[in-house]
């Protein structure tokens, strides 16, 4: 989902919106796919003594797990997002609490990126957005790091030379 477009000032425009990559949710799928090889294991080998109610144990053991290995991590991982607009970098994220974070581009003094092989693999990594604060804000499996490295960098450089023009 879309930042509103009333959470954005006078003039301000978003450059790009996005989520984690998708490989954050590697691990879960696998979990699921476990779980339903599970499920089938247990349907074929319950024995009859235990029908039909063990069958619907099985079930409901089934979508609970799902629900907590799968369904709960996605939620997250659907509700927060990246946001570069031409002035800001706002961090949203949250199932029924939001919290985020927005850092001015003025504020930022370095922006960096680091992928390993996996990452390197499919297109994601890590941005290290480094501030006056004693923290550097880091935005892990960003999508196409190496493209929003570029972009953040050209927005710096390009807001740099209009304070040096006023």
């Amino acid at each position: 989902m879309a930042l509103s477009e009333k959470l954005l000032g006078r003039d301000e425009h978003v450059i790009r919106h996005m989520h984690e990559h998708i490989k954050a949710l590697f691990w879960n799928t696998c979990g699921l796919v476990l779980i339903l090889i599970a499920l089938v294991l247990a349907l074929v080998f319950l024995p009859d003594s235990l029908r039909p109610w063990g069958t619907w144990a099985c079930i409901v053991f089934a979508l609970v797990a799902a629900f907590i290995v799968w369904f709960l991590p996605w939620l997250r991982w659907i509700t927060s997002t990246y946001t570069i607009t031409n002035r800001r970098i706002i961090t949203r994220s949250g199932i029924f609490s939001k919290t985020g974070h927005d850092i001015p581009l003025s504020r930022i003094s370095d922006v960096a990126y680091e992928h390993d092989l996996i990452d390197r693999i499919v297109g994601a990594g890590t941005l290290i957005l480094e501030t006056s604060a004693a923290q550097p804000l880091i935005l892990h499996d960003v999508p196409r790091v190496e493209d929003v490295h570029v972009e953040l960098t050209e927005l710096l450089f390009s807001a740099d030379t209009d304070e040096m023009d006023a």
